[in-house]
């Protein structure tokens, strides 16, 4: 009689089949772990990051000093009060708006609003009118000449971007479009959350 020694094939006195014989498991490669960053390492980022914004900071004021310089800006030209230019270009951008809308906007009370609006009216900028769908309601808008003021200030400042963006190489522009695109981004997500909390 045969017998099979095959450890898969051997029976118990109760037919069950028997443990198989020990074997050697190959050995196994210790589980990658991710790096770990400490808080040594996030409050370096973060002391980094808080240094270049702050150099980032003072290279805008810098660049504002230096657009200050061309007094053929029409916004240096200007008369109006830093409110009413407030005012002027939130109307170039809304098309019209009631004096509660302004006194959220700038902030300040309804009477504040009144003088304001009456100076900018007062210049021949802006006028006022009935809103068609509340008759209780006065809106602003700009004139002819406040509009013309508006476009004269964007157009004036983009035009002298426009001659300093011309003084770099192809590779700087690149890489500045790249970051503006970022930048606009950022813009935008804030504005949303200022949106959803307010």
């Amino acid at each position: 009689m045969t017998v099979n020694d095959s450890p898969a094939e051997r029976r118990t006195t109760t037919g069950a089949a028997a443990a198989p014989c020990p074997q050697h498991d190959p050995p196994t490669t210790p589980a990658r772990t991710t790096p770990r960053h400490d808080a040594g390492e996030d409050a370096g980022e973060d002391a980094e990051r808080g240094r270049i914004i702050a150099r980032l900071a003072d290279q805008q004021r810098s660049m504002g000093r230096l657009f200050a310089r061309d007094r053929s800006m029409p916004l240096l030209a200007s008369t109006l009060t830093m409110q009413q230019l407030k005012v002027v270009m939130f109307l170039s951008f809304a098309g019209s708006a009631s004096g509660q809308e302004l006194a959220r906007f700038l902030g300040v009370g309804l009477t504040t609003v009144t003088g304001i609006v009456d100076r900018i009216v007062a210049q021949g900028l802006a006028r006022r009118h009935e809103d068609p769908h509340d008759r209780r309601v006065r809106r602003v808008e700009l004139s002819e000449d406040g509009r013309r003021l508006t476009s004269e200030i964007i157009e004036a400042g983009t035009g002298g971007y426009v001659r300093l963006l011309r003084r770099l190489d192809t590779e700087t522009l690149r890489t500045m479009e790249t970051v503006m695109r970022k930048i606009e981004d950022a813009m935008r997500d804030m504005h949303a959350d200022d949106d959803d909390g307010a």
